[in-house]
């Protein structure tokens, strides 16, 4: 790998604009991809087609969210195949989200290996702790405490918490019996409420909350949350 992150960034972001572009007929205003370690996230800023504008105006938001589902599903192979292309790194898991009153979405990926000896990666941001701890409050107000939680500084806006060992029995029963999108859509509702209503984060970050994303992989038991915020005060 020759290129640099800050290459290797701009490549990520012009591919999956493309893509995102080809698939759903337009591609967001801007993408902002943030590598460290073995960790992308790829952010879409004013990424809604019109007849989604539409949808959402008269209420069917879960047309829209079933759509791009589908569309996902074809999106996110030839991403995660561009970034094994250009980082040599293969990405192991694809999560994605969507802030659709914002307007915005998050893919982030972790791939099985680091990228570069440069790890651009802050591990031990201010507040880490209190952070974690009102994700592992949050997480048990929704059925079961994380087994192991990481968390991680992207950039100064972004932030990247992964929770492991997050599903209890019922929950592993529903996605044994094919429920898994429902109760996903079920999780990532009340999770939301939590994350955005309980006003805990902006006061021990001291910065405005943009967006918050969830999602989940049942194969590795594992979930994730990024949250993207106002510019960290240098």
């Amino acid at each position: 790998m020759n290129q640099s992150i800050h290459q290797l960034q701009q490549l990520i972001a012009s591919y999956t604009g493309k893509v995102l572009r080809e698939r759903f007929g337009k591609g967001p205003e801007s993408v902002i991809v943030s590598m460290g370690g073995q960790y992308i996230t790829i952010y879409l800023r004013n990424f809604l087609t019109p007849s989604e504008r539409v949808l959402l105006q008269q209420d069917h938001t879960h047309i829209v969210y079933q759509t791009r589902e589908r569309l996902m599903e074809l999106v996110l192979p030839e991403v995660s195949a561009y970034i094994a292309q250009v980082t040599g790194s293969q990405p192991e898991e694809m999560y994605y989200d969507w802030a659709l009153h914002h307007h915005s979405g998050m893919i982030t990926a972790i791939c099985l290996e680091t990228f570069t000896e440069e790890v651009d990666l802050n591990e031990q941001f201010d507040k880490k702790a209190e952070l974690e701890q009102e994700i592992i409050l949050i997480s048990g107000q929704s059925r079961r405490n994380p087994e192991q939680l990481q968390s991680f500084e992207m950039n100064n806006r972004t932030l990247l918490f992964i929770r492991e060992g997050i599903l209890v029995p019922i929950e592993k029963e529903f996605i044994r019996l094919g429920h898994g999108e429902l109760l996903k859509s079920v999780k990532r509702n009340m999770e939301k409420q939590y994350l955005y209503q309980q006003g805990l984060f902006e006061p021990i970050l001291n910065r405005r909350i943009l967006d918050i994303f969830v999602d989940w992989d049942y194969d590795f038991n594992k979930s994730i949350i990024v949250m993207v915020t106002s510019p960290r005060s240098l």
